[in-house]
């Protein structure tokens, strides 16, 4: 199992030109994946640098017609061409999918401080290692604090989810909403977390669960322990970060570190702010 993982700054490059298609090119050069968790996907906004208010999500989901698109909406704005402006994460699979679930993260009013509504998306996928939980989401940059908030209910999310791994199927219910559908404890958790590997932030969500719940790990750290992270941010000029930073992780639970095969970054494109990452499994 291969799976993507990239903040597409809204399709919009180095360059400053938005382009969908470039970002399509550019994940079929880096080849074939089995799930795909984008950043910032945006519908009908036009306010935003360079779009022309093209509906994002739709543009890669008909481009991408061996996959099944699920779209989690953080923001869900009115804008002055009488639609709706959207903007999220998504998740594209190739994979069955099974129950897909999206979760408001905290979003605490901050005086003279920007922020906006996050939102993790979580899709149970059917692959050869059985069933996992795919979560993708992105955090708030400007504040520290609602990070750390956020984290707390991922983690939060995580224990819910290992609680309700051993249900019953209830046979009177299905095909109803009542039908009890796979929620398995192992998860992959990706995105564009806005923390540096060495912040406090990613020490908070990787603390050890009470028994019972697998533990989240760091892809990376799991098969490269004694080297640096690489960065996924401020490779190319950037203004949000002092120096090349690795804001963008993959973590594992504990039952899947030792299908881990490789992780891997692209340094080289230019078609978003951040960098793609990778991971496969076997």
């Amino acid at each position: 199992m291969k799976l993507l993982s990239w903040n597409i700054q809204w399709c919009r490059g180095m360059d400053g030109v938005v382009d969908p298609n470039r970002i399509l090119r550019t994940i079929a050069e880096l080849g074939e994946f089995d799930v795909i968790c984008l950043q910032e996907v945006a519908a009908n906004f036009p306010g935003l640098a360079g779009s022309q208010g093209e509906d994002q999500f739709a543009i890669l989901c008909q481009n991408l017609p061996e996959y099944t698109g699920f779209y989690g909406i953080a923001a869900d704005m009115p804008n002055e061409n009488s639609k709706r402006s959207h903007f999220g994460n998504a998740i594209f699979s190739r994979l069955p999918v099974g129950q897909v679930w999206r979760h408001m993260l905290p979003w605490k009013s901050e005086n003279n401080i920007p922020s906006m509504q996050r939102v993790l998306v979580e899709a149970v996928i059917s692959t050869e290692l059985g069933y996992i939980r795919v979560l993708t989401t992105h955090l708030e940059y400007y504040s520290k604090h609602q990070r750390k908030l956020q984290i707390d209910r991922l983690r939060s999310l995580h224990q819910e989810a290992c609680a309700m791994s051993d249900r019953k199927p209830l046979t009177k219910e299905q095909g109803s909403p009542f039908e009890v559908l796979s929620r398995p404890a192992e998860a992959i958790l990706c995105g564009d977390m806005n923390f540096p590997a060495t912040a406090d932030e990613r020490t908070q969500l990787l603390a050890p669960f009470e028994s019972g719940i697998p533990d989240f790990h760091d892809a990376r750290t799991v098969l490269f322990p004694n080297e640096p992270h690489i960065p996924t941010v401020g490779v190319h000029p950037v203004d949000f970060v002092e120096q090349p930073e690795c804001f963008d992780h993959l973590f594992v639970t504990s039952g899947l570190i030792d299908h881990l095969k490789t992780h891997r970054v692209d340094t080289v494109t230019k078609a978003s702010d951040h960098q793609p990452v990778w991971i496969e499994l076997n």
